[in-house]
């Protein structure tokens, strides 16, 4: 049984994922007339028992559209001109997107403004100001 790793604590087998082939689109002469080289990877985000709630939860609402109602993830590949260059190309993308998603961002460090930036915004308001007086009726002496 092989497979994806994704993460340390996450690895997909590939019996989760199905592979359905159709014809590509696109130029490609008679060739793309016969052979069916499009490949659509799908992926039950919904029933796979490999990804914890946290995950599945995280992987619903940032790939929400590559995901259908039945929860199922596609993706399709009909860039190479063989099903298996495509069928690898799509399982890269998959994980890849997995990572994305499922990647924590640093919680962020609140910072202090620092002296040249207070000074330019007042600098900025003060001549905004200025521009907003000049607008007023002139005084005659």
């Amino acid at each position: 049984m092989q497979y994806l790793l994704i993460q340390p604590d996450l690895s997909i087998p590939e019996e989760e994922l199905s592979f359905t082939a159709s014809r590509a689109s696109g130029p490609g002469g008679q060739h793309v007339n016969t052979t069916s080289s499009r490949i659509t990877l799908r992926f039950n985000v919904q029933e796979s028992p490999s990804l914890s709630e946290w995950q599945r939860a995280r992987i619903l609402e940032k790939l929400a559209g590559y995901i259908d109602r039945e929860g199922v993830l596609a993706i399709s590949c009909e860039s190479q001109r063989s099903q298996h260059a495509n069928r690898r190309e799509a399982q890269e993308r998959f994980v890849a997107m997995l990572q994305r998603a499922l990647k924590r961002r640093a919680p962020r460090k609140p910072t202090r403004p620092t002296l040249g930036s207070k000074n330019r915004r007042i600098g900025a308001k003060k001549q905004r100001g200025t521009i907003k007086q000049l607008r007023g009726r002139v005084q005659e002496d």
